[in-house]
């Protein structure tokens, strides 16, 4: 330890710093800040599947490809900044009910179950046909 820095002066200076909160950068000199990498990994990182989901889509045995995976996941980031919280995603061959807000799959069923069913909660739909 400093021998300049009295124990008062060291517990001031921990305090202080404990309630400085930084201002986030967009850049510092070697390239982007560590916030802006962060979002964008977040922002690429891939909808989630729950455990009901993923057995669902295995059990009813739908495929839905990894282009489609991107679209979707495209469009339910769309919704979610326009307001959707929970919405169906209909795409040619499945009906998906999806947690925007927490960026979540929640169930899963083909395109021929969907058509007798009623969906509550939703307040929003995404069509990819």
């Amino acid at each position: 330890m400093n021998p300049n820095i009295t124990n008062h002066s060291l517990d001031s200076l921990l305090h202080n710093t404990a309630n400085h909160k930084p201002k986030p950068k967009e850049k510092t000199e070697g390239g982007p800040s560590f916030q802006a990498v962060l979002e964008a990994r977040v922002a690429d990182e891939p909808l989630k599947v729950s455990k009901h989901a993923a057995d669902r889509i295995a059990d009813r045995g739908i495929d839905i490809s990894d282009a489609d995976w991107d679209r979707i996941h495209e469009k339910v980031s769309e919704a979610k900044d326009k307001g959707v919280t929970d919405s169906l995603v209909l795409t040619e061959d499945a009906a998906l009910v999806v947690s925007a807000k927490n960026e979540t799959v929640i169930t899963a069923m083909n395109r021929a179950e969907a058509e007798s069913q009623i969906f509550t909660n939703i307040n929003g739909t995404i069509v990819l046909e």
